[in-house]
């Protein structure tokens, strides 16, 4: 074998074995990304909303007072911590990047290392997380609400 054929046996072992590499890393990473918000009802998403801002997230009536619902496409979770107050935080928890589940009782919850969080500030509550859910910024018009 001509030391040109050695070097283009080895460069094409090294691209199988990056892209095996790079495969792996891959599905690892999905498998630890968390949950993607579509177990349960509380994940509702409004047709045509695909994370644009501006576009319609929900009505108000669609998120519980006490409550609120994650929307997995636009990363975002929107709270009612009281009546008529409507608050919106990233949907990616501050401990290791999963996304977070639901919000019960005011309460945000990570289901990955059962980081909580307060659906009227985002601060942490309990849990691993030590850094509060960044602020998104919504829009309340009528009964709609929108993703600035």
């Amino acid at each position: 074998m001509s030391a040109a054929q050695e070097r283009r046996t080895l460069l094409e072992r090294r691209t199988v074995v990056l892209a095996v590499g790079a495969a792996g890393a891959a599905a690892a990473l999905t498998a630890c990304g968390g949950s993607d918000g579509s177990e349960g009802a509380e994940s509702v998403e409004q047709p045509g909303s695909g994370g644009a801002g501006g576009a319609v997230l929900a009505k108000t009536a669609d998120i519980p007072e006490g409550g609120g619902v994650v929307f997995a496409a636009q990363k975002v979770v929107v709270t009612r911590p009281s009546a008529g107050e409507f608050k919106a935080f990233s949907a990616t928890c501050t401990h290791q990047g999963c996304a977070v589940k639901d919000v019960v009782d005011n309460v945000i919850t990570c289901p990955c290392h059962n980081s909580t969080f307060d659906a009227a500030t985002g601060s942490p509550t309990g849990g691993p997380a030590t850094q509060p859910l960044p602020t998104r910024e919504i829009s309340v018009a009528g009964d709609s609400i929108t993703l600035a």
